[in-house]
């Protein structure tokens, strides 16, 4: 129950965070590709902004893992 708490705080405050140009708010691991070093971003929280949103989930996504 406490577990369940914590999460739904963080939620509103990650939400209230997200004001302006932030238009959505992205859960779950995801990652840009890799570059020719095996190099990339990944992140569990992703701030998706007006602009980037029509081709993110292109972009960034789970199958671009690669420890996954």
């Amino acid at each position: 129950m406490k577990t369940l708490m914590i999460t739904l705080a963080s939620l509103i405050l990650l939400t209230n965070c997200a004001g302006g140009k932030i238009s959505k708010i992205s859960l779950g691991k995801k990652c840009t590709i890799a570059d020719s070093k095996q190099l990339q971003e990944s992140s569990y929280i992703w701030f998706v902004s007006s602009d980037a949103l029509p081709n993110f989930d292109k972009r960034i996504n789970k199958k671009n893992c690669l420890d996954s």
